[in-house]
């Protein structure tokens, strides 16, 4: 098939939820049911001794949170897949925008019971940023729920998004009984089977018209179900493909990722309406450009690095979303800044389990192994002459200093700290005096998956004190002179992050303000954009 063909069968979506939302159960229920896996939580893609999960670090599986976006490849009825799992704690979140800018749909996933909570709406304001469209699966019904109209209209007044479902849940909690297809007049059965692990397969269908629902569903199920039916037909706007494209309406489906009920109904939603892959805003020689998957060139750009995903080597992964063009194995890519590659094992993914990718195309992601060439932000293409649009990078709103406990290992702590910088994981400042290290960071956590990281990966044993500052600011000027003015007279105060760009190091938001206020011609910024080369 020509590259135009196979680029128009990807699909690449991203799940986003709030934390406990139930999104690792319904990545590998998901996987479950595209095939990828045999059983959830188990991946047999060569074998029963091949097996892992979409959580694969160890501090993953032994707190039972997603630290790490992670990448699924699959094929369901035709069509390939790339999932995109994301972190769901807040203090991964800038790896979860990262990831974000690779894909071109997203399945946001709401606890039933909970509705439109913090990091879902802050996810969902990247999603409207990118201009990226998303399902709604509304999950744990079988536990007990707000009111369906309820949920919706929240979604509406927080996400100002149109609301489109194209399911109706009859009841909920101990009464759920399943849901109404209301594009085909289906009824979907929930059985419930105490002390009997999910029922793999498709739900139970009975006919949705009123006599077969009667003879079937409890009699109060049933009104709750009909009326609020008449209430969605009547007071929800219809689906509209266009609409839902645009990013200014989004289908809804109900279920319970844990019982996998409703599962295939979101992958075949996925199927029958996720766009394939997008049009990409570049540059070429400082002209504006758009890259369109059908082009012939190959180009794409790194959004992800992961380090010592094999334990038994010291590897370094890049992860490319390809934009255009036919990629064949053994080609050559530059970066715009003309670094050359070759790449001649290029690895598709499931998790941290891996193979040879012989061939890939738009919409796909591709793992290009290497030793330091590549980072977050660079462009690939075959010519080296396309540029995409940077990632952000946001200021962190912990600073702490690094120290390890064997003097002998600085050294080794630096380059530990640089490696897991160039990830993401967390920033890495060097103030201008001194041979402090600071670390930032959004939350707490990141710092304990650090020291667990390092201890495992690295063999160093990590201290994170109390550092002299606690924000960092990017600074930029029309006027570079002023910069190198500023951080001469404020040595102790400034230094240069991960890519060598200047950055005020201050004790709080009012040192901010005061050197704004001082510095006219400085721009002290709390994003920067990594677009490197």
């Amino acid at each position: 098939m020509s590259h135009v063909t196979e680029a128009a069968r990807r699909r690449t979506f991203a799940i986003i939820s709030h934390p406990d939302a139930g999104k690792t159960t319904l990545t590998e229920n998901i996987l479950l049911a595209g095939g990828a896996i045999r059983a959830a939580g188990e991946v047999a893609a060569r074998g029963e001794a091949r097996r892992t999960r979409s959580d694969w670090m160890k501090i993953e599986r032994d707190r039972g949170i997603s630290v790490s976006a992670s990448v699924m490849t699959f094929e369901f009825d035709g069509y390939m897949f790339n999932l995109l799992d994301t972190p769901g704690h807040e203090d991964f979140s800038e790896d979860t925008y990262r990831t974000l800018t690779a894909a071109d749909c997203a399945v946001m996933v709401l606890d039933a019971a909970k509705g439109i909570e913090p990091q879902t709406l802050k996810l969902f304001e990247v999603c409207r940023m990118r201009g990226i469209p998303i399902v709604t699966f509304i999950n744990k019904m079988d536990r007990e729920a707000l009111e369906p109209i309820a949920l919706l209209d929240e979604v509406q007044d927080k996400l100002q998004l149109d609301t489109a479902p194209l399911y109706w849940p009859a009841a909920s909690g101990q009464r759920f009984a399943g849901m109404l297809d209301l594009e085909r007049g289906r009824f979907l059965q929930f059985e419930r089977r105490p002390g009997e692990p999910a029922r793999i397969g498709p739900a139970t269908e009975i006919p949705g018209d009123t006599e077969s629902l009667k003879a079937n569903l409890d009699p109060y199920v049933c009104a709750e179900l009909t009326e609020g039916v008449e209430m969605a037909r009547s007071l929800l706007p219809a689906f509209d493909v266009q609409a839902f494209r645009e990013g200014n309406m989004t289908p809804v489906v109900f279920g319970s990722a844990l019982r996998y009920f409703g599962v295939a109904e979101l992958l075949r939603t996925l199927h029958s309406y996720a766009p394939q892959p997008r049009d990409q805003k570049a540059q070429r020689k400082g002209e504006p450009l758009s890259v369109h998957a059908e082009d012939s060139f190959v180009s794409g750009f790194v959004f992800k690095i992961q380090a010592n995903m094999d334990p038994n080597h010291r590897d370094r992964v890049a992860f490319v979303r390809l934009c255009s063009g036919e990629f064949r194995r053994g080609m050559r890519l530059k970066t715009t800044a003309g670094k050359q590659l070759n790449i001649h094992n290029p690895l598709m993914f499931m998790a941290q389990d891996r193979e040879i990718a012989e061939t890939a195309y738009a919409g796909d992601v591709i793992g290009v192994p290497n030793h330091g060439q590549l980072r977050v932000g660079d462009s690939l293409s075959e010519n080296g002459d396309i540029q995409f649009g940077g990632i952000p990078n946001f200021a962190p709103e912990l600073l702490r200093r690094a120290r390890v406990k064997d003097p002998m290992k600085a050294k080794h702590l630096r380059k530990a700290l640089e490696s897991l910088a160039e990830e993401g994981v967390t920033q890495l400042f060097t103030p201008q005096i001194g041979s402090d290290m600071i670390v930032g960071a959004v939350g707490q956590l990141q710092f304990e998956v650090m020291i667990e990281r390092m201890t495992a990966e690295y063999n160093l044993e990590v201290m994170f004190e109390p550092a002299p500052y606690n924000v960092a600011r990017w600074m930029s000027s029309d006027d570079p002179k002023k910069i190198e003015d500023f951080m001469e007279k404020n040595k102790s105060a400034s230094g240069t992050d991960l890519d060598g760009a200047p950055v005020y190091l201050a004790k709080n938001a009012w040192d901010v303000g005061y050197a704004q206020e001082k510095n006219p011609g400085i721009r002290f910024t709390a994003t920067k954009e990594r677009a490197l080369s």
